[in-house]
């Protein structure tokens, strides 16, 4: 009854079988793999975000180029604040507000964009607090430049003269003439009148989208899996009960043509 297997046309259609099915637990494998990975980086940021609150401040130069294992890390640099900006619709503690965020002019030649505490409601710069006079020395968590349109951070343009969308040199370099590092930093306690901005976790370490992404195509792939295994069952199961059919008689016989007068 199952000779039919072994016809060309079945062996093609096993062969295809044969290897989506490995293919498919690959590929859910894999997704699941980068699930996991991202779990693995969410807690490791977040019990590294923990320790760095204690740890010793280092220059700021030392941690630089910022990737993911010295952002959010304590730093320090000492300059005087230049330029401030206004950073809006920025929200913590579940309300609406904006940062402030002033240019700290280093002895290497660079402004260092430093965010020195929030704010509530609608960016005003005649709510912030003027930044302190003359040499100042700042001491923070280390954070690499956003970008426009991930995690939360706007992508508007046309903002007034004074505030950028984002904290970032690419947005900064058309708003100040100075010469910038690619990094900010969130001071660890805000000046007078504001509220210290926590650090976040660098891109990629926590359970955002992307991780749930990863986690729905694992899904998936499994399911494609399933679904070739049951079509296979699918398509034996007709195959044999023509064939069986077949042997007793039971197939149908097609009606002659009407003869032509």
């Amino acid at each position: 009854m199952y000779r039919f297997l072994l016809t060309p046309r079945w062996w093609g259609i096993n062969v295809f079988v044969l290897l989506a099915i490995p293919f498919c637990v690959f590929m859910g494998s894999w997704q699941l793999s980068r699930f996991e990975g991202r779990v693995h980086d969410s807690r490791a940021a977040t019990k590294q975000a923990a320790s760095d609150q204690h740890e010793r401040a280092r220059p700021l130069d030392s941690m630089l180029p910022v990737d993911k294992a010295t952002s959010g890390r304590r730093v320090t640099a000492s300059g005087t604040y230049g330029k401030q900006l206004l950073v809006p619709g920025r929200r913590l503690d579940d309300r609406n507000g904006f940062y402030v965020l002033t240019l700290l002019h280093t002895g290497s030649g660079k402004a260092l964009p430093v965010v020195r505490g929030w704010l509530p409601g609608t960016a005003d710069a005649a709510k912030a607090p003027a930044p302190p006079s003359g040499e100042v020395t700042v001491t923070g968590a280390l954070q690499a430049s956003e970008t426009p349109g991930d995690n939360g951070v706007s992508a508007q343009g046309g903002l007034p003269a004074g505030q950028t969308a984002a904290i970032s040199s690419a947005s900064l370099v058309n708003l100040v003439p100075d010469r910038l590092y690619d990094a900010w930093v969130t001071l660890d306690r805000a000046d007078a009148g504001m509220k210290a901005v926590p650090a976040t976790a660098p891109d990629g370490t926590g359970l955002d989208l992307k991780a749930f992404q990863n986690l729905g195509y694992t899904g998936e792939w499994f399911v494609f899996a399933g679904f070739v295994v049951f079509m296979w069952f699918r398509l034996v199961r007709r195959e044999a009960e023509a064939a069986r059919d077949a042997a007793l008689g039971l197939v149908p016989q097609e009606a002659p043509e009407p003869a032509v007068p």
